[in-house]
């Protein structure tokens, strides 16, 4: 199970060494990729996951999809993740330090979820009015689409949640009608 107290703790080390040597946007460069990784292949988290598979055998697989891809201090940091036995939590460190990154840049991370693509000019409106009314400097505004939301957005960021969906208009009207206490009363 992943652990992510763990995860914040070697992300933390990660970021305060990668300071130090001055290499914080490269690491994070390479974060990005590993987190690509892992998406792209759950394959790849099983793998690291799997306790069946030795060290030796999980760090040459490694060694093949980072060679020449990531910096030589990221590559250390996952030799040794490796070697600790800790290349369980990889994803989660990754993920982490890029949270942590974000938070040492005051980079917002925002999560825009529509019925349908939304074109370059609405991201640009919504970036725009969260950078005017909500005083968030710096956005990363990602995207998605959920069918289910037939209509509207559902917007994310900071711990704050604006569901402006026909879909919560849809249950809220089906609440209201299952406790219309008016019915109840004519029967």
């Amino acid at each position: 199970m992943p652990n992510p107290r763990l995860a914040d703790r070697y992300a933390k080390s990660l970021v305060d060494l990668a300071r130090e040597k001055d290499q914080l946007e490269v690491v994070h460069t390479d974060m990005q990729y590993v987190v690509a990784l892992c998406n792209a292949s759950a394959e790849l988290v099983s793998l690291l996951r799997s306790p069946i598979i030795k060290a030796d055998q999980k760090m040459a697989i490694l060694d093949a999809l980072i060679k020449g891809k990531v910096g030589e201090l990221t590559a250390a940091f996952i030799r040794l993740l490796v070697q600790k036995g800790r290349e369980y939590d990889l994803p989660e460190m990754a993920t982490a330090f890029i949270n942590q990154y974000n938070s040492i840049n005051g980079i917002h991370k925002v999560l825009l979820t529509t019925a349908v693509p939304v074109t370059d000019e609405i991201r640009n409106a919504i970036t725009d009015r969260l950078k005017k009314e909500k005083g968030l400097e710096k956005i990363q505004l990602d995207t998605k689409t959920d069918e289910s939301l037939i209509g509207g957005f559902v917007l994310e960021f900071n711990n704050n949640l604006v569901d402006a969906s026909i879909l919560r208009d849809l249950n809220d009207i089906r609440k209201q009608f299952s406790q219309n206490h008016y019915v109840q009363s004519i029967r």
